[in-house]
């Protein structure tokens, strides 16, 4: 982990963003107390797919069948 003041981060602040490219982690401090941290963007999430998982996924004949209160909740009534 690197630790750098405020006034010594903004004259390197490529070297930093280099630095965190590489997977170290930057803490800023201000009078020797850390204020900021420079990390990596968040993952960026998969766009959703509709029908990605049609042909895939199959379903037990019945599985749309009407149950009985006793059937879903058992012998506990």
């Amino acid at each position: 982990m690197t630790t750098v003041g405020i006034a010594e981060a903004k004259n390197m602040l490529p070297e930093l963003i280099r630095a965190v490219e590489a997977g170290e982690q930057v803490v800023i401090t201000r009078h020797g107390v850390p204020v900021a941290q420079i990390a990596p963007p968040p993952p960026t999430k998969r766009k959703v797919i509709l029908g990605g998982m049609e042909g895939q996924i199959r379903f037990k004949p019945g599985w749309d069948e009407a149950i009985t209160e006793e059937d879903l909740l058992g012998s506990r009534l």
